[in-house]
C-alpha cells in the first residue's frame, strides 16, 4: 500500500512539473545566464536601417504583450542601448524608385536619429559610400563619383561624411560611433589597392574628427575565420597610420567559423595595436520556415549545419547565440571589447504568407512584391538592376532575414527579445516617472506618489524604483513636484520618461 502510495505521489509531482514546463514553453520563455560585463556601457546594439521603408509599408511592431508599439520603444525597454543605421549616397534611380534595401539616403538617417533620440539611443552610423548594398563582394562607387581619382573620392567622402553628420545631428541624432564604409575586406567605393583604401579611410576619419573629437571612428571587416588574413588587415592599417579607434568584424555562425577565431582576430587587434573591438554584424534564425515568400539566406537546404552552428533554431537558440557573442567580446583583452551589433532584427515580412497554399499563396506573394516594389522595403526591388545588375537586378524581393528577426511574421516580439536584459542580469524595465507602471508618464503617476507618502495606498517595486526621480533611493513629494513641473511644460534637471532597467 505505502508503495503504491509513493508511486502516485511520484506521479503527481512528474505532473506538477510537466506541467509547468509545458506552461513556460507556451508562455515563450526563455533562460540566459547573465554575464558580468567588463564594461558597464557594453554596447547591446541593433542595426534597424529598414524600419522606415517597413512602416510606410504598414508594417506594425508589438510587444510582447501584444501591445502596439513604436519599435525603438519596444527595443529600448528590453534592454538595447545603440542602434546602428546604414547610409547610401542615392539609392534612387533616376525616376526616385527607391533601389530597396530600405533607401537609406541621408533623410532616412536623420529620421531614424531623431526618433532614436527620444529614447536615449546611441548611434552608429555606417556608411557604405556607395548606392546601395556593400561587403566583400561589391564595393562600388556611387554613381556620382563613379569616374573619380582615388583624390577626388577622399574630398568627396570628406564633404559626404562631414555634411551628414551635420544633418544627423541636427535632426537630434547621438552619434557615438562611424562607420567609415562596410565590410571593407577587400576595398572601399571601388578602391582595391591597400595603398589606397587607407588614403579614403584617412579621409573619412578626418571628416569624423573635424566633427566631434570624441565620437569613435570603426573600420569594418569581415570573415574573422581568416584569422591570418584578418590580422593581416590590421598590419596593413598600422603599416599605413590609418587614423581609427575600433575595429569591427562582422559574425555570422553560419559562414564566419568559430567564435574562438573571432576572438583570435580581436586579442590581437588589442594586444597589438590597442585598438577597441565590436561585432558590428551578427544574427541567428529562430526558425527555418520562410513567412514573407522571398528565400531567407537560412533555410532548410541552406546555412542549417554546420560545427560552428551550436544552438538550435528557435527562439531559446537565438538568445544563446547572442549571448555566447556578447560573452566572447566581453572577453577581448585589456577590456578592449566595446559590444555588439544584432543585424536587422526587424527586418519581418510585410505579410505573413505562414500557412497559406494555392491561390491565396500566390495573391498574397503578389501583394507582397508589390509592397517591396512601391516601398523599397525588401532587400533589392527590380529599379536596382541599373546598378548593381548581376546580383539585385536578379534577385530582387523582400527579407532574406525574416526567419532571424526578434519578432514574428505579425510583428509581435518573441520571447529572444528579452535576451537584451536578461543578458545584463535584468528581468524588466520602467520608465522614470512612471509611478503606476502604465508605460506613460501623467498626472495620476503625481498623485500616485502624493497617495503613497500620505499612506493611503501604496507603489509596489517597480513603481517606487520609477517615482525615485531624484535616484535618491527613497521617494519624496519633490519626486512629484517634478512630475507635475514636466508635465507642465517646466525644465526639470531629470530626463523623465526615460527608460532605465530595473
Amino acid at each position: 500500500m505505502r508503495r503504491a502510495l509513493c508511486m502516485v505521489l511520484i506521479l503527481c509531482i512528474l505532473s506538477c512539473v510537466f506541467s509547468l514546463s509545458s506552461l513556460a514553453e507556451e508562455k515563450g520563455e526563455i533562460s540566459v545566464e547573465p554575464i558580468n560585463f567588463e564594461n558597464r556601457d557594453f554596447i547591446k546594439g541593433m542595426d534597424i536601417s529598414s524600419l522606415i521603408s517597413l512602416e510606410e509599408a504598414s508594417v506594425k511592431f508589438f510587444d510582447e504583450n501584444g501591445k502596439e508599439d513604436d519599435l525603438l520603444r519596444i527595443l529600448r525597454k528590453n534592454g538595447v542601448n545603440y542602434l546602428r543605421v546604414r547610409v547610401w549616397n542615392d539609392p534612387f534611380d533616376e525616376n526616385g524608385n527607391s533601389y530597396g534595401g530600405g533607401h537609406n539616403d541621408i533623410e532616412t538617417a536623420c529620421l531614424l536619429a531623431g526618433r532614436a533620440a527620444k529614447y536615449g539611443l546611441k548611434l552608429l552610423i555606417d556608411f557604405h559610400y556607395s548606392d546601395f548594398w556593400a561587403d566583400p563582394a561589391k564595393q562600388k562607387a556611387p554613381k556620382d563619383w563613379e569616374n573619380y581619382t582615388v583624390d577626388q573620392k577622399c574630398d568627396a567622402i570628406r564633404e559626404f561624411t562631414t555634411s551628414s553628420l551635420k544633418k544627423i545631428i541636427a535632426s537630434g541624432g547621438d552619434i557615438g560611433m562611424v562607420q567609415i564604409g562596410n565590410e571593407t575586406t577587400t576595398g572601399i567605393c571601388g578602391v582595391t589597392a591597400r595603398a589606397d583604401m587607407a588614403k579614403l579611410f584617412k579621409a573619412g576619419a578626418e571628416a569624423v574628427r573635424k566633427i566631434d573629437e570624441n565620437i569613435l571612428v570603426a573600420l569594418h571587416f569581415t570573415n574573422p575565420e581568416c584569422t591570418a588574413y584578418m590580422k593581416g588587415l590590421a598590419d596593413f592599417l598600422d603599416r599605413y597610420q590609418v587614423d581609427y579607434d575600433v575595429f569591427a568584424s562582422s559574425y555570422y555562425p553560419y559562414w564566419h567559423g568559430s567564435l574562438e577565431n573571432l576572438k583570435d582576430v580581436f586579442d590581437y587587434v588589442a594586444e597589438t595595436y590597442h585598438k577597441y573591438t565590436i561585432v558590428a554584424e551578427t544574427s541567428y534564425a529562430y526558425t527555418l520556415e520562410d513567412t514573407d515568400g522571398h528565400p531567407n539566406t537560412v533555410n532548410r537546404w541552406n546555412n542549417m549545419l554546420g560545427d560552428d552552428l551550436l544552438w538550435e533554431f528557435s527562439p531559446q537558440g537565438q538568445a544563446d547565440e547572442l549571448r555566447a557573442v556578447m560573452n566572447a567580446v566581453n572577453s577581448i583583452e585589456d577590456q578592449k571589447g566595446l559590444g555588439v551589433f544584432y543585424w536587422e532584427g526587424a527586418w519581418i515580412a510585410v505579410s505573413d504568407l505562414s500557412g497559406l497554399s494555392g491561390k491565396e499563396y500566390t495573391e498574397q506573394l503578389n501583394r507582397n512584391k508589390a509592397l517591396w516594389e512601391q516601398y523599397g522595403c525588401g532587400w533589392a526591388s527590380s529599379y536596382a538592376k541599373e546598378y548593381n545588375p548581376d546580383d539585385a537586378g536578379r534577385y530582387y524581393g523582400g527579407s532574406a532575414v525574416d526567419n532571424q528577426a526578434f519578432f514574428d511574421a505579425r510583428g509581435r516580439a518573441l520571447p529572444s527579445l528579452k535576451a537584451f536584459l536578461k543578458i545584463s542580469g535584468y528581468e524588466r524595465s520602467y520608465l522614470l516617472g512612471d509611478a503606476d507602471d502604465d508605460d506613460s508618464v501623467t498626472i495620476v503617476d503625481a498623485t500616485s506618489i502624493q497617495k503613497h507618502l500620505a499612506s493611503i495606498t501604496f507603489l509596489d517595486e517597480i513603481g517606487s524604483l520609477a517615482a525615485d526621480i531624484e535616484n535618491t533611493d527613497k521617494v519624496s513629494i519633490l519626486d512629484a513636484t517634478y512630475i507635475q513641473r514636466h508635465l507642465a511644460s517646466y525644465t526639470v534637471p531629470y530626463e523623465i520618461g526615460g527608460i532605465r532597467f530595473c
